[in-house]
């Protein structure tokens, strides 16, 4: 790890900084990937610290994995985790298993459940130890400034600041103001549902995997946070406002008997303001990048809750544009030619793991919601996998691993 103001061997340009708009996962590991092969980055951050409920908080074995590839991996579970070996699906009252991450070829086969400001604080700590790398806290970009070729070549934040850049990473989201101001084509996938987020007291008893519970017109997905349950209800697209209205009483009432054992918990939930909506965007950019500009993450391309894969995703993109980007940005060269690779290298991993969020959207989510029948029975499939255990490591390896899964090679100035 560098020591401040060391120089780096790589040669480093000082004229213009990078400029990476969105202080999630994806925007801060990707400036800290470019800053630690020596090129100059400053990330924005629009809000004054990380603290953000109900942010989506799995790190997968792929993540894990990049962290060990830094050599961070045993630092980073420091930090107060839990840990998903198992997931499994209650229906008609049995409990089947449907993934096994604990057969994963990586140094942690798990999903580590850990609040994302954590995770940002280290890696933003992590970051700041390279020189080049500056993070302005409660800087929020507003706008994207072309020179007279209409390249992008500056951000304009609120406060009236303009920043030249060299290049322009927009990590700011699926609401991305830099992807508007990009005028980057989006493909609308959609989705049939909506989330409710909010946390259960765990009761004794419960097993330590995390599962979904499902039965006619109904979906609670409980991810095991040690001490409490954070918990996922399905809803149809656009009823959230409906549900709200209808009071707690009515709500505590939709999710009673799901779970039997949480029915003491559900219970004691007295407050819907603590109940919190997740709108459920499934999208993608056509094109992530113009000249002078390049979207990652959720600006280039929205996913579904299914899986909890987006963050991993996100910065499985920020790895492969530092791949691509890092020594040349830090030879001084035009990094423009190089911007098509990038989701060249991300686009079927991107476009296959959204075909299979949209196929449990359509083919399992949306009828269950629709249902008024009871469900008596779990599905063949389900009960197939739940059985033959050896196939419970399929779709671990597609939700823990994803798809051409990357690995870093881009240089290390300071080694």
């Amino acid at each position: 790890m560098p020591e401040q103001g060391r120089a780096a061997k790589v040669p480093h340009n000082s004229e213009l900084p990078v400029v990476v708009v969105g202080g999630g996962p994806a925007g801060i590991f990707a400036g800290m990937l470019l800053a630690r092969a020596g090129v100059k980055v400053t990330v924005l951050e629009k809000h004054e610290d990380f603290f953000r409920d109900f942010r989506g908080d799995t790190v997968h074995p792929s993540t894990l994995d990049l962290f060990h590839q830094l050599g961070w991996l045993d630092e980073l579970l420091e930090i107060e985790h839990s840990k998903v070996e198992q997931i499994g699906l209650r229906i008609a009252g049995e409990q089947r298993k449907i993934a096994d991450f604990r057969h994963l070829p990586v140094p942690a086969p798990y999903i580590a459940m850990m609040p994302q400001w954590d995770l940002l604080d280290f890696l933003a700590g992590k970051a700041r130890q390279y020189p080049g790398f500056e993070l302005r806290m409660g800087t929020e970009a507003v706008a994207a400034r072309t020179d007279s070729n209409r390249r992008i070549s500056a951000v304009e934040t609120k406060a009236g600041e303009v920043l030249p850049a060299r290049l322009v990473i927009a990590a700011d989201g699926r609401r991305s103001i830099m992807r508007e101001e990009a005028a980057l084509p989006l493909k609308r996938i959609g989705a049939p549902m909506d989330v409710l987020w909010f946390r259960l007291d765990r009761p004794e008893g419960l097993g330590p995997e995390s599962f979904g519970s499902l039965a006619a017109g109904k979906f609670l997905v409980l991810i095991n946070r040690r001490t409490y349950l954070q918990c996922a209800f399905l809803i149809p697209k656009g009823k959230a406002d409906e549900i709200r209205a209808q009071g707690i009483d009515a709500f505590r009432n939709r999710l009673l008997g799901l779970v039997p054992e949480l029915d003491g918990a559900i219970a004691a939930f007295s407050d819907m303001d603590d109940v919190k909506i997740l709108s459920v965007a499934l999208d993608r950019l056509t094109r992530w990048n113009r000249d002078g500009l390049l979207a990652i993450g959720d600006a280039a391309h929205a996913m579904s809750p299914i899986g909890g894969v987006g963050i991993n995703i996100a910065v499985q993109d920020a790895v492969v544009a530092a791949n691509v980007l890092a020594a040349p940005l830090a030879r001084g060269d035009n990094p423009d030619p190089l911007l098509p690779r990038v989701q060249q290298l991300r686009a079927r991993s991107v476009h296959y793991t959204q075909m299979m969020q949209k196929l449990a959207q359509d083919r399992i989510i949306r009828p269950i919601l629709q249902r008024d029948q009871p469900i008596d029975r779990a599905p063949l499939p389900v009960r197939l996998i739940d059985t033959v255990s050896p196939l419970q490591r399929l779709p671990a390896r597609l939700i823990g691993l994803g798809i051409d899964r990357p690995h870093i090679e881009s240089p290390d100035a300071y080694e």
